[in-house]
């Protein structure tokens, strides 16, 4: 039984889904029943093929399909999130009609409101009356945007037809597939580095097709009302079929993260830290992924060690049985070691450590950053798009799991927002860069340098030992070879394989940790949060202080995306052995 803290916890760690909504204000009433049965399918099939997921609704309660997607997911006991374009004293009086004004308050009393500009600091939240014209419509697009950067799929209603309307769903979607801001016609930072590459691909929309109540209010030929499709940048999937293969396994890994933090829950509240007064959310996800790393590390150790001893002894048994005489059970028992190494390596594979400690260590340093720069006051401008967007961006789509928990992690900060005081800049600089011996990564980098330093030293003596033996036994062959009997030559060549089988296995196991890269990497990153530290004293003023730190984030993150490519370049793999 959990304690109620612990219960917390979980909650607090669990990844949603999150279907964000973009949709047409005038549908016709004939096809509302339609349309609501599209989406009744879609939410129950999300929810059916991800049952650790639970799911999160974000509309911003519009007219017509934002406010059937809402209404429909509050029937299915689904959390709603309202990001509003204007307060919703102002939004409340963009509904001319009574009747949809009485659904759109029914709604926010059940939802959980963010006011989009208010959040972004836009000077239109201070303001009575509602915006008109131009302005109004950047306020739509606003929150377009806010709601694609911070969902996971985008429900798009939509007539399929693209048009240039400000704040019009066709420009939501283009900005979720393409990454072209409505109204700038530019690329959202993490879609304009990959877009020359080919690479803007991590977003998924699903598309459900309707007419609109005008002129011409077809949709788009040769598409039908009530067809359904998966969007994938310029890749088009029937809706009725699976979601594509590569977003469902982005899934089930944010679905193995939920399952991790409910089954060691108990863990990590055992050495769960007081959380700090800004950025809860950041917080509780991050120590979670932060203990599940250590834990899946610890396996991975333990995995590799016990691997890389019983090659050691494999050797030497192989070793014994081939050179000294009567002692043909160590071939069984070299067949015994060959087979427990492959057991241990089965289940190591199986159950994911290595993967999973490696996507748990990237999630936590995603976090670590994003969380500081949010404390700092660096991501309390509306551009959500600062760590999580341009962060592995080097991996497969796959690992877009990660930035997707960061995705809901700026969610949750957004709704838990506290304002930020003056004391927030200099504690972030202090927690986060920190001194030499007093905490912080600069501390930790200097720390975790001379322990693999002292490691490696190990290993090359272990080396040279080996080595010293080795030739100290051929010099005493080469000059006693007569007056040896065999056997005492049989025993010599065994003491001599043995040393070179433990020292070999020793360095092999040394480059699979990446020893001598690490001791590389822990002084370069020692530097750099040194050189930080000593740019952040000199600094002038506060505005100085965060450009700095953004710029040690964005390095920070560049280095950990080098230290994921290199350790999963070297798995957990019995057959080397």
């Amino acid at each position: 039984m959990l304690s109620p803290a612990a219960a917390s916890a979980r909650k607090d760690t669990v990844v949603p889904l999150t279907i964000g909504v973009t949709s047409h204000r005038n549908i016709p009433a004939r096809e509302e029943a339609a349309v609501r049965a599209r989406i009744r399918e879609f939410l129950a099939a999300l929810r059916r093929d991800f049952p650790e997921l639970p799911l999160v609704v974000l509309s911003a309660l519009a007219e017509g399909g934002d406010q059937w997607v809402a209404e429909e997911a509050l029937t299915m006991d689904v959390r709603l999130i309202a990001p509003l374009p204007m307060t919703r004293a102002q939004y409340s009086l963009d509904f001319p009609d009574v009747a949809v004004r009485a659904r759109f308050d029914a709604l926010c009393d059940r939802a959980e409101i963010i006011d989009v500009p208010q959040a972004a600091g836009n000077a239109i939240a201070r303001r009575a009356d509602a915006p008109k014209g131009h302005e109004r419509d950047l306020r739509y697009a606003e929150a377009g945007v806010y709601i694609s950067q911070h969902c996971h799929i985008l429900l798009a209603i939509w007539d399929g037809k693209a048009t240039d309307r400000l704040g019009g769903t066709a420009q939501v979607v283009r900005f979720h597939l393409a990454g072209i801001k409505p109204a700038q016609g530019e690329r959202r930072r993490g879609a304009a580095r990959t877009a020359l590459l080919g690479n803007d691909s991590e977003r998924l929309a699903y598309h459900i097709v309707c007419s609109r109540d005008e002129a011409d209010g077809a949709p788009q030929v040769p598409l039908q009302p009530f067809q359904t499709f998966w969007r994938v940048s310029d890749r088009v999937e029937p809706g009725d079929g699976p979601m594509p293969v590569e977003f469902r396994e982005m899934f089930e890994h944010a679905g193995e993260f939920n399952a991790d933090c409910a089954k060691y829950a108990a863990q990590i509240e055992a050495t769960m830290r007081p959380p700090p007064p800004f950025d809860v959310a950041f917080a509780a996800v991050f120590h979670a992924a932060d203990r599940l790393a250590i834990h899946f590390q610890k396996r991975v150790l333990l995995a590799m060690r016990s691997l890389y001893t019983i090659a050691a002894l494999m050797g030497i048994a192989f070793t014994v049985y081939d050179n000294l005489p009567a002692q043909d059970d160590m071939l069984y028992v070299f067949l015994l070691l060959f087979a427990l190494g492959g057991l241990i390596g089965v289940i190591a594979n199986r159950r994911g450590w290595h993967r999973k400690y490696l996507d748990y260590r990237a999630l936590a340093e995603g976090l670590r950053v994003q969380s500081y720069w949010h404390r700092a006051g660096l991501s309390i401008t509306g551009d959500a798009e600062f760590a999580r967007d341009n962060f592995l961006q080097k991996q497969d789509v796959e690992l877009g799991w990660i930035r997707n928990v960061m995705r809901g992690a700026a969610l949750e900060s957004t709704l838990h927002a506290v304002p930020p005081t003056a004391a927030d800049l200099p504690n972030v600089i202090h927690e986060w860069v920190g001194e030499v011996g007093e905490g912080g990564q600069l501390d930790y980098y200097g720390r975790k340098g001379a322990q693999r330093a002292h490691t490696h030293r190990l290993t090359e003596e272990l080396g040279a030992a080996s080595l010293c033996v080795g030739i100290g036994i051929s010099v005493v062959l080469a000059l006693w070879a007569r007056q040896l009997s065999v056997d005492a030559k049989n025993w010599l060549v065994v003491v001599m394989a043995v040393f070179s089988i433990v020292a070999a296995v020793r360095e092999a196991y040394a480059y699979k940790k990446a020893d001598k890269e690490l001791i590389k990497q822990y002084r370069f990153m020692q530097r750099l949060f040194g050189e930080a530290r000593t740019a952040l004293d000199r600094a002038a003023d506060a505005a100085e202080k965060r450009e700095i730190l953004r710029l040690l984030g964005e390095a920070a993150l560049a280095e950990h995306v080098e230290w994921a490519l290199m350790h999963r370049q070297r798995p957990l793999e019995h057959a080397r052995f």
